[in-house]
């Protein structure tokens, strides 16, 4: 584009030290290096999915990031699966500059990356949890509604991300779930939020390496063509609709069948078998969760990384409906920025006075003369 960019300040931009407020969450297969690093050159906040990784790779990851990017980003990491203290304090070494968590008490990480001047960005999905997180040190929080791709809340974001601002005035907002359009920038930011995340936008850009056969499969798709519920992962999640989501979203799985293939998972991210079998002992129904969610470890794979929705199955949000095109990054950030701009100016157009009408004249001289 040629126009200069618009230019939006919130506290987000200055909490993390961005150009823009406009964020890549972790999606595992997908947010790597390459496409973080792209995201927060082209002045949003990039962050990396470390579930997939072991420690050693998150390392390696933090540090070609380094290498592409001298910009803020960040690395996610989902407290309750195995290996994410691991890969957590992998982050806290190298010192990056945001943690992305979830699903785990942040207290202990918020602590050591206030050290270096880090900040906590914790994912919340309503109320609860993101009291949890403030009082364990959270610097600001990724709301998650209804509409996401993977694990959203059961409330959409229109009724969801107010709410949490109302709750929670003093902690910035990004909105996730269902962004994918400047509009709706726009909208967030109307809501209260200070920023969003756009997670299947930019799964859906030049530098994703999410495989061109299931980029144009979400590009014919709708709205209306994904499922949400539990049965498929133990948490509830939205996927990609299609012959293998809808037999696998019927039922919840037997458990030895899931603890067989979790088994599986744990050999292929090298997590030790003591970890499963204790935690099963220790905590059954949080590590049945865990297990259904390593079961569906390859199935996600087949789809992310192999192309095959006919084994697998994709995380996508609704906005897929929204996207008609598959464009470098720093073009889809440009254009959300520009079509946020115009969706203000044209919703601040509104509550001007419209003279040319000849009712809201005669209405306005009716009161005058009533004074």
């Amino acid at each position: 584009m040629n126009a200069a960019v618009p230019s939006i300040r919130t506290r987000l931009t200055t909490l993390f030290q961005c150009q823009h407020p406009i964020l890549l969450p972790g999606m595992s297969w997908i947010s790597k290096p390459e496409l973080v690093a792209a995201v927060s050159n082209a002045g949003g906040v990039g962050i990396l999915a470390s579930g997939p990784l072991t420690a050693q790779e998150t390392r390696a990851s933090v540090r070609k990031i380094r290498s592409l990017t001298d910009r803020p980003f960040g690395v996610g990491v989902t407290l309750l699966m195995p290996g994410a203290t691991e890969n957590a304090r992998v982050a806290l070494e190298e010192e990056v500059p945001i943690i992305n968590t979830s699903l785990g008490k942040t207290d202990w990480i918020a602590n050591r990356a206030s050290g270096y001047g880090g900040n906590v960005l914790a994912t919340v999905t309503n109320a609860q949890h993101a009291k949890a997180a403030v009082e364990g040190g959270a610097d600001a929080l990724m709301v998650t509604g209804y509409e996401a791709a993977a694990h959203g809340s059961e409330v959409g974001s229109l009724v969801l991300i107010p709410s949490l601002v109302q709750q929670f005035p003093d902690i910035p907002i990004v909105a996730a779930g269902g962004f994918a359009h400047g509009s709706q920038l726009a909208a967030a930011l109307s809501l209260g939020a200070d920023g969003i995340a756009m997670g299947t936008r930019l799964a859906m850009s030049r530098e994703s390496s999410l495989p061109s056969s299931v980029q144009s499969t979400i590009l014919e798709s709708s709205e209306t063509d994904t499922l949400y519920g539990e049965n498929f992962d133990g948490i509830p999640a939205r996927v990609l609709q299609s012959p293998r989501s809808l037999r696998l979203m019927k039922r919840r799985p037997w458990f030895p069948v899931v603890l067989w293939r979790a088994l599986e998972a744990s050999r292929t991210f090298s997590i030790p078998l003591y970890k499963i079998l204790a935690g099963l002992w220790a905590q059954p129904d949080k590590i049945y969760a865990v297990a259904q969610f390593g079961a569906a470890t390859k199935t996600l794979q087949e789809a992310t990384i192999h192309g095959n929705l006919q084994d697998g199955v994709q995380f996508v949000g609704q906005c897929q409906g929204l996207i008609d095109d598959v464009l470098p990054v720093d073009q889809i950030l440009q254009r959300i920025l520009h079509e946020a701009q115009q969706a203000s100016r044209q919703t601040a157009s509104y509550f001007e006075p419209h003279y040319d009408n000849e009712d809201y004249r005669n209405s306005t001289s009716s009161q005058r003369h009533a004074m």
